[in-house]
């Protein structure tokens, strides 16, 4: 009988850009405060990417800090999973460009959009092509440039959002690295989280762009009701699939949207939770797809990781769309 293959993490990395603005910066933008935006987010900073970085440049640069901590040459990497919704281009994708200026030559790849669920579907893809036997080496990206489809004259969304990537290197495994996997899709609420011109329904016009339908609409009340409650859910889910307990789980790494969101899931989850919580949000804000793995890399780096932890990875974003997942750090 031949032995099982399971997907583990073997290297994370991240990039955010030089550039910060502030709230303070902001205030002299659009009609809000410092204390508006910390009591309502929690968001002190985010990253704006300069005009000649990409995403698939700031994906190239978390890619290679993560094969460099996984100790793996580009030559190695046989397939890339890029979660973006802000790619350089329609096509070609994103991780097709990032595999030319890596140099990895063996791989194959392509994009997942899914706004900010994107990391965990396609952490989930990259562990089904592993668990499979078709690839021994993965990388998945996770990689932002949010602020050119940001409405800077919008202050309930502008205060939002930032730039910057995150990725990991999974590579196969005799033990179980990637232990559950969830994933959710709710395309009837759709129009709750969307960017509504740009594609075939709704092309480029003076009107789509004079109208600032290019940028991110968000109904902020409706999205924080349902995130808070199917994150929740799919926390709960993802550690019973892995046969543990909330009690089980070391770190918690949610995606990083808003404080209120993240201290509701967490206080539901259990007494406890908020403490095991890393939390880069106030530097970052939201960065979409990148939040997960931007953030794990920095646990990664702060020594908040250590073999044998069992980590919630959980997220929720347009679609609308979630993930959750349980990782034991090996």
């Amino acid at each position: 009988m031949s032995q099982k293959i399971y997907a583990a993490i073997a290297g994370v990395g991240h990039y955010a850009p030089e550039k910060v603005m502030t709230n303070a910066d902001l205030e002299k933008m659009v009609d809000t405060s410092d204390e508006w935006i910390r009591t309502r987010t929690g968001i002190r900073e985010r990253r704006i990417a300069a005009a000649n970085e990409t995403t698939s440049s700031m994906g190239l640069a978390a890619a290679r800090m993560a094969l460099e901590r996984a100790g793996t040459a580009p030559a190695d990497v046989e397939a890339i999973y890029v979660a973006t919704c802000t790619p350089d281009m329609i096509f070609p994708s994103t991780a097709c460009l990032i595999q030319a200026a890596l140099g990895a030559s063996r791989a194959y790849g392509f994009d997942i959009s899914s706004a900010c669920a994107g990391f965990m579907m396609a952490l989930d893809a990259a562990a089904g092509a592993i668990e499979s036997g078709r690839v021994k080496t993965a990388l998945v990206i996770g990689a932002e440039k949010l602020s050119v489809v940001t409405d800077w004259t919008s202050r309930n969304t502008c205060v939002l959002f930032g730039d910057g990537a995150g990725a990991v290197v999974l590579k196969a495994s005799d033990r179980p690295g990637i232990r559950s996997s969830l994933l959710g899709v709710d395309g009837n609420q759709a129009d709750f989280l969307s960017i509504p011109a740009g594609g075939c329904k709704m092309p480029a016009s003076e009107e789509t762009i004079r109208n600032h339908l290019h940028a991110i609409h968000m109904a902020g009340r409706e999205t924080f009701k349902i995130a808070v409650n199917t994150m929740m859910e799919a926390a709960q889910e993802a550690i019973s699939r892995a046969g543990l307990t909330v009690e089980d789980i070391d770190l918690m790494v949610p995606h990083q949207a808003n404080m209120r969101i993240v201290e509701a899931v967490a206080k539901r989850l259990g007494e406890g939770v908020m403490e095991k919580v890393f939390l880069n949000l106030d530097r970052y804000g939201n960065t979409s797809a990148a939040s997960i793995p931007l953030a794990l890399s920095e646990a990664f780096a702060a020594g908040k990781v250590k073999s044998g932890d069992k980590i919630l990875m959980v997220a929720f974003g347009g679609g609308l769309s979630w993930g959750g997942s349980v990782v034991e750090w090996l």
